[in-house]
Parts: structure tokens; sequence; C-alpha cells
């Protein structure tokens, strides 16, 4: 046993007590050793899926009666989930992969938990989330977490609308089936210059992190059908303080422009103006070219 999995085991876990337990997204090493010391510590461990989870823990050596808590049945699950802590059982819960209650089940959970009067203990590990903002850029510096957009191409482009102004930058979650028609419905929505990064199978295998504008999405999607396969995370540039902003400095970028190339000649005119540097990218995106 290393000293490090001591360290895990040295911490108190009360009982009572449900531990919300972030989970590999892909690759199986990417688990926490305290994730490891409480999974088999706990009375029962409380799934999305509890035939992913036995398979998991099945790989780490641990065997633990699991229950159900999905979409579908939260709310109920919840309350038996609630006696099982009331009698003085430790209770993990995990979903598929990632953080609990991230675009995932658990949310409820923890809230009926709480209400209940009962402890809740967050294990932090591995997120897409987190993963793709950590490679994106000096240009995500705040951002906001979006989830799914609606299925529907109506109902999406009427999530977006409002989103076109947003200051920070934009997360989204894509299935494979609909990455395509997202990535247009975005670069319809923000107009095609604002950066985009597509995160594909973050830590498996095909793994696939690629940086580009708006309007180079979904060509680079489409070049490739490989390339459409496997779970996605979005992460969308904002429009910056002003969305206008970067049309007041047209003339100070035009002489930037001719000898710098975009992004030195939106930087020293951030610094200049004090205006949004995303915005002035943009802005000087569209002069380059007109």
């Amino acid at each position: 046993m290393t000293p490090l999995f001591e360290l895990a085991q040295a911490q108190h876990y009360p009982e009572a007590t449900l531990y919300v337990v972030a989970t590999p997204i892909g690759n199986t090493a990417d688990v926490t050793l305290r994730a490891l010391h409480v999974l088999g510590l706990v009375d029962r461990v409380a799934a999305e899926d509890t035939r992913n989870t036995g398979q998991l823990l099945t790989r780490y050596g641990i065997a633990k009666p699991l229950v159900a808590v999905h979409e579908h049945n939260e709310r109920e699950a919840a309350q038996r989930i609630v006696e099982h802590l009331r009698a003085g059982e430790r209770v993990a819960y995990v979903s598929d992969a990632g953080t609990p209650g991230i675009s995932d089940p658990g949310a409820k959970l923890v809230e009926t938990v709480r209400e209940a009067g009962l402890r809740v203990v967050p294990l932090p590990g591995a997120s897409a989330l987190a993963a793709a903002v950590s490679a994106a850029g000096d240009w995500v510096t705040t951002f906001t977490f979006l989830g799914f957009l609606p299925p529907k191409a109506k109902q999406r482009a009427a999530a977006l609308q409002p989103l076109a102004a947003h200051v920070h930058a934009m997360v989204f979650y894509e299935a494979p089936h609909r990455i395509v028609e997202t990535v247009q419905a975005l670069a319809d929505a923000f107009g095609p210059a604002r950066r985009l990064l597509i995160a594909r199978e973050l830590t498996k295998l095909h793994e696939a992190l690629y940086v580009c504008t708006l309007a180079d999405g979904p060509a680079w999607l489409a070049a490739d059908a490989n390339r459409q396969r496997g779970e996605f995370v979005l992460v969308v540039e904002g429009a910056g303080e002003c969305p206008a902003a970067g049309q007041d400095h047209d003339a100070l970028l035009r002489v930037l422009l001719e000898e710098l190339p975009v992004k030195g000649a939106a930087r020293i005119a951030a610094t200049l103006t004090g205006a949004s540097r995303n915005a002035l990218y943009a802005r000087a995106l569209e002069l380059k070219g007109g």
C-alpha cells in the first residue's frame, strides 16, 4: 500500500453520509485514490447505470451492493437512499462517467438527502467540462456551462438566440449524431468569427482537440467521418464585454493590421483602448476578411 493511499484512508469518513464520487470519463486510471478508498468503504453504491458501474468496480477489485438512481427514478430512489442513510449506512453515488450532477443525475438526490438533514460529501475528480476548459487557451478566462442544447433545430435556435451577446465563453456537451448540426447552429447564432474548441473523446484512445473558428467547425467535422464519433465538449468564445465594442476602433485596428497578425492587433488595441480583446479580435477578423 502506497503512502498516498494511506493518506486517503487516514481521513475520517462519517457514517450516515452520502458521498458524491467522481469517476473517470474514459481512462480508468484517472480515478482518485480517495475515490477508491471510499468506494471500498461504503455500504452500498448508488449508480446511474448499475451495469456500467458494476463493470467499473470490478476493474478496481471492488464488490458492493448497487442501487439504480437515474433520471427516470431519481426522486423515488432518493427516498430509499435516505432510509439507508438514516440506518447509519455510508452510500456513494456515481454517474456513468465524470462528476455527478453536471449534465448527469445526482442533483435531485443531493437535494433530497440534504433536505432530510443528512450529510453530503463531494469527492472531486474527472470532469469533461474542466478537462476541455483547461485545454482551451487564454481566450477562455470566464465561462458559462450550458450542458446539452435542445435536440430539435427550432428549439435549439431559440435557445441560442439570447446567448449571442453573452460575455463569457460558453461550454456545451453534445452527442455524435447531432454534432455537425449543433456546430452549424452555433455559427448561425453567433457569427463565423468566434473561436471554437472541439474536444472529442476526452481521455480516451481517440481523443482529439481542435481549435478553429465557428465558420470552419462544420467543415472540419465533415472532412472525416471518424471526427463525428464519440462524446463532445464544445467551448465557444464569448461576445466580450460589449459585443459591438470592436466597431468603435476600426481605424486603429486597420492601422495595426497592416503590420500585425489579427491576434497581435487585437491584443494591442485592447491594451490601448481598454475594450474587450475578444470583441476586438472578432472585429479584426471581419476587417481582415473584408
